[in-house]
């Protein structure tokens, strides 16, 4: 802890006395929270350098035709976190450790002032400051900043690899609940099932790779908008096959995949993607009793629910949920240990 800078006394360990309005709410569902200075006791204050936005958010923010900056500002200014205000979501954090309060007992306790940390935890929540923009990396999704953000003992947070770029960290560890539940996911599929990944960016490409890792027997087959992540994959060794089409078309996909599967439809797929209107495409690529996930931001759970019960799709399906016991930890040895992977993900970075 760094003696030169004040503390307030006492801290919800869940960040809750961070609210500003609705008085009551968690931090993730409350529209305004107080990222002032100085921090209470219970919590880790951060320098923030990074921000990865995530890509629902980036894509939208785009489609404005308004400067980047100046939107995450605005939302910024207003709630006291990245929040977007149309898709929900944010994204999380690169920065490094400047203060912890003496009763904080979180995932960053003990590592020395000026560490390189990731939080792992969604800017939706995160009480944040930005003080000045430096650049924005539109292909990663990455803007540079100088600010601070402040975490409760609760907020899952990762120090930074030596080995790998901090850029590429940020980008690993900001998708990494995904390639954990896949790899689940992957093991509980009967022998040489089909899995159908939808959506090649960082996500699809970490849980892609997860599969292979974690049962070799299986077919894996990836569509996505654009051929180079599709067929960079495909040379890396991370599917079997692949199909460059429009996932927002669900009887274009549900073509594509009885194709590559013989007609039998998939076991299991994955929508990673950060387009809407793309969750029935994934429900009528799925065999029944099979299971979709769905990790994508941009998903609407109530299209997901009535659009297969309207169609009468006796499947399991599953919310992505960004968090995983040891989910940092085996996406970096994912990285680590498929060399074909850091090229694929620092293109992106």
């Amino acid at each position: 802890m760094t003696a030169s800078l004040s503390l307030r006394p006492g801290g919800d360990v869940l960040g809750c006395h961070r609210v500003l309005a609705p008085l009551g709410r968690l931090p993730q569902a409350a529209d305004v929270l107080d990222a002032s200075l100085p921090i209470f006791e219970t919590e880790a204050l951060l320098d923030v350098d990074c921000l990865n936005i995530d890509a629902a958010s980036f894509t939208q923010l785009e489609s404005t035709g308004e400067p980047i900056e100046a939107q995450i500002a605005a939302i910024v200014e207003r709630a006291g976190k990245m929040h977007n205000p149309v898709t929900g979501s944010g994204g999380m954090l690169l920065g490094r450790v400047r203060q912890l309060g003496p009763r904080y007992d979180g995932p960053l306790r003990g590592l020395p002032v000026g560490t390189p940390i990731a939080t792992l935890v969604s800017l939706t929540l995160t009480p944040l400051h930005i003080e000045k923009f430096v650049k924005v990396h539109r292909a990663a999704h990455q803007v540079e900043i100088v600010g601070h953000a402040i975490l409760p003992p609760s907020a899952p947070a990762a120090a930074i690899p030596s080995d790998m770029p901090p850029e590429l960290v940020l980008s690993v560890l900001d998708v990494c609940g995904a390639p954990a539940l896949i790899d689940r996911l992957a093991r509980r599929l009967p022998q040489g099932a089909h899995l159908v990944c939808i959506g090649a960016g960082k996500a699809g490409t970490l849980s892609l790779a997860a599969a292979r890792a974690a049962r070799p027997d299986l077919k894996l087959w990836a569509l996505d908008r654009f051929e180079a992540p599709l067929l960079a994959a495909h040379v890396a060794g991370l599917c079997d096959g692949w199909r460059a089409l429009d996932a927002t078309d669900a009887l274009a996909v549900r073509a594509a995949v009885q194709d590559m599967t013989g007609g039998e439809l998939a076991h299991a797929v994955v929508l990673m993607t950060s387009l809407p209107g793309t969750e029935m495409a994934a429900i009528l690529s799925t065999r029944q009793r099979g299971t979709c996930f769905f990790f994508g931001m941009a998903t609407s759970f109530t299209r997901v629910a009535l659009g297969a019960e309207g169609v009468g799709a006796d499947i399991e399906l599953y919310i992505g949920n960004g968090y995983a016991e040891g989910h940092a930890q085996l996406a970096l040895e994912l990285v680590r240990q498929r060399p074909a992977l850091r090229p694929l993900l620092s293109k992106r970075v």
